[in-house]
């Protein structure tokens, strides 16, 4: 039995997986903050996965991204080269909102008197100017402790060209402070840029203590169950990785949850002959949107916490997959600012007190009982029935909209959902338009509790011509964690040009990292020779500030070339005749699961039956953008491989809604997906 958890703000999902009779299962509960183990425990216990049988345990976890944006870490310090106390406070010149009178640069997580210096210096090219001081360390550790630091991170001047002082630097202070989580950047990212890679190990070094003790709780809980697998965790590399790697680098963690999703997206459209999809996942608190091209999902190392249209974020020079967030979930707040213009989100109510129809005591409108008032989901099929959902309460929390707009409580309904889809295009935009591709050569991938409900009124807005929902989408994203590689990046920063000459230096480099990589692989107990390595490099023109990556397959110089014009052209709309640089060498070192998932592989796919044409749906009145209508409620569950229907329809399941708009028309393909063809091969809406 493999299982894999994926908690998120308002609901905690699992999907297992009987290898011997291949055959799955979901549950969805309630998430449990702060204890959100618990959530993982009751889920189990929801599933019916006998514990004993388990024999592999995925988690996706948002506890590092909640501690980060809340601010719970620890009490963290950093050591640094003396004169640099203040990279944190200095940051970067470059502001999202030029003309942003109000603009603050984001508040440093560790405050000034806790940044302290040492007297030691390595050049660009590693070569040691001055000499670190063990006495100097010592005393700094002593600083430290008067300080009351539970956390330290270390960083110094051109570490990545030579990481010795600072491993020796972390080593002396965690001999000295026992009990103090230490972190030295080029445990994490051997990467140039002090900002950035100062950011990197601090942010780890802040949510180490934190993260140790969610997962230490939630191992020795599962234990007491009767899992005795190990523990694995989803890295937003979209990888998995050991519990011993999650509590030395819990930054891998960041992006965990969702990530998987993306994976799965990626499985998808490998099944189905898509070489290009777009992700999107609409949760209880957020919409998620990624690319996946040529059935890879797209990672970036420049990746900003919390960056916005008004706030710059904080730097992570580690390896996550690319996704854009926006507030726009289940439990999005729809409210008005100061002017009186209707918004929705960021503001969530979360799992508790949940959208006002849940009944637990929330009063504020959401997207959810938006949803309900336009008959999109059912007061009594909402998870199955073991969460019915109250009308009345949602048409009290419309109620104040309604009369600002002097609207009916419906038509409020229907604004906040059109304010929440125009939200999730622009996610959607972001990772393809924004990022050179053309989102009408895309398929969409839609999942999530509420993706399938927006997945056609979106595509319509982009001109995708396909939308896919797979089985289960509320779950979906835990799915993927079951297909997810073990996967270990290693990364190095190394400037020279691309050329003849250079070509056996980039080589060895590449062929360096694939042996750090391998030992990675080897000390955490798996087989390197199982492993693919892939290479990735980060090139730029000469005197450019921001590098482009390509994959790496040959080294010859016209090709690599000629790779890195085609990706500059298609990201910037232009290349020039100018040198190119080597900057950033990536190596991605990736296991298979020994036993792959695919599509099909779970309750609700092509071996379930029997067809639904015979039979006659429940019908309800539904509120589209064009118009009221009848439409034909089906239940997921009876569909079978090649049964079609005709919009406008609805098809329910345990754990989401899907909404199929007039004028198209959804099959069931074999796999168990239903499949919304928009567009003909012209590009003129489908019949």
């Amino acid at each position: 039995m493999r299982v894999a958890t994926d908690v998120g703000g308002t609901f905690t999902d699992l999907v297992y997986v009987d290898e011997e009779t291949r055959r799955a299962g979901c549950a969805k509960v309630p998430s449990t903050p702060p204890d959100f183990h618990e959530g993982v425990l009751a889920a189990l216990a929801a599933s019916g996965a006998p514990a004993a049988e388990v024999a592999d345990f995925v988690h996706g976890t948002t506890v590092v991204v909640n501690a980060l944006l809340e601010r719970t870490g620890a009490r963290t310090a950093l050591v640094t080269t003396r004169g640099f106390r203040d990279v944190l406070e200095i940051g970067r010149g470059n502001r999202p909102d030029l003309y942003n009178l109000h603009y603050r640069k984001p508040e440093p997580y560790v405050e000034r008197a806790l940044r302290l210096e040492v007297s030691e210096r390595v050049d660009h090219r590693g070569r040691v100017l001055v000499p670190l001081r063990d006495d100097e360390v010592a005393a700094v550790a002593e600083r430290l402790r008067a300080l009351g630091a539970e956390a330290v991170a270390v960083c110094f001047l051109h570490s990545y060209a030579n990481p010795e002082h600072e491993r020796r630097a972390a080593d002396l202070l965690r001999r000295l402070l026992p009990g103090v989580a230490v972190t030295a950047s080029s445990e994490i990212a051997r990467v140039w840029r002090e900002y950035e890679r100062s950011s990197t190990a601090v942010l780890n070094a802040y949510v180490q203590p934190v993260t140790a003790a969610y997962l230490g709780a939630l191992d020795a809980s599962l234990r007491a169950q009767g899992v005795a697998s190990p523990l694995y965790l989803m890295k937003s590399n979209g990888g998995l990785g050991g519990l011993e790697m999650a509590l030395r680098q819990p930054i891998h963690l960041v992006e965990s949850g969702p990530v998987g999703g993306v994976v799965g997206a990626a499985v998808v459209g490998r099944a189905i002959g898509a070489a290009r999809v777009l992700a999107l996942d609409v949760g209880g608190t957020t919409a998620k949107a990624s690319l996946v091209e040529g059935g890879e999902v797209r990672f970036t190392t420049d990746y900003h916490l919390a960056r916005d249209a008004r706030h710059a974020g904080y730097p992570i020079a580690v390896p996550v997959v690319d996704v854009v967030e926006v507030g726009a979930g289940g439990g999005s707040i729809a409210w008005l600012d100061d002017r009186g213009a209707l918004r929705v989100g960021p503001r969530s109510a979360g799992a508790r007190p949940g959208p006002a129809a849940y009944g637990l005591g929330g009063r504020a409108p959401t997207l959810t009982d938006a949803n309900l008032l336009l008959g999109r989901i059912d007061d009594g099929a909402f998870l199955g029935g073991r969460l019915p959902l109250r009308r009345d309460l949602a048409v009290a929390a419309f109620e104040p909209l309604a009369r600002h707009f002097q609207v009916s409580v419906e038509d409020a309904a229907l604004g906040v959902a059109r304010i929440a889809e125009a939200n999730m295009a622009q996610a959607l935009r972001l990772v393809s338009v924004e990022r050179g591709y053309d989102p009408r050569e895309f398929t969409l991938v839609a999942y999530g509790g509420g993706g399938p409900i927006y997945a056609c009124q979106l595509a319509r807005e982009l001109r995708i011509p396909r939308v896919v929902i797979p089985p289960d989408p509320g779950t979906f994203s835990a799915w993927g964690m079951l297909a997810a590689e073990i996967r270990d990046d290693v990364l190095r920063t190394h400037v020279m040009d691309v050329a003849d000459e250079t070509a056996d230096l980039a080589r060895s480099l590449f062929q360096e990292l694939e042996r750090e990589a391998a030992a990675l692989l080897r000390s955490s107990g798996r087989d390197p020779a199982r492993a693919t390595f892939a290479r990735y490099a980060g090139l730029r023109y000469r005197g450019q500030e921001h590098t482009v990556r390509i994959p790496i397959r040959q080294l010859a110089t016209e090709l690599v070339l000629a790779a890195f014009h085609e990706a500059h052209e298609r990201a910037y709309t232009f290349r020039l005749d100018s040198p190119v640089e080597w900057v950033e060498f990536v190596v991605r070192a990736a296991v298979p699961p020994a036993e792959p998932i695919a599509p099909g592989y779970r309750d609700g796919g092509p071996e379930r039956g029997p067809a639904a044409a015979g039979g006659r749906p429940a019908r309800r009145r539904v509120r589209f953008p064009e118009g009221d209508a009848e439409v034909p409620v089906y239940a997921r569950a009876e569909l079978a491989p090649g049964d079609r229907v005709a919009g406008p329809a609805i098809f329910e399941e345990h754990t989401a809604t899907t909404v199929v708009p007039p004028g198209v028309e959804a099959c069931v393909d074999r796999f168990g997906h239903i499949v919304i063809e928009l567009e003909d091969a012209d590009g003129r809406p489908a019949a």
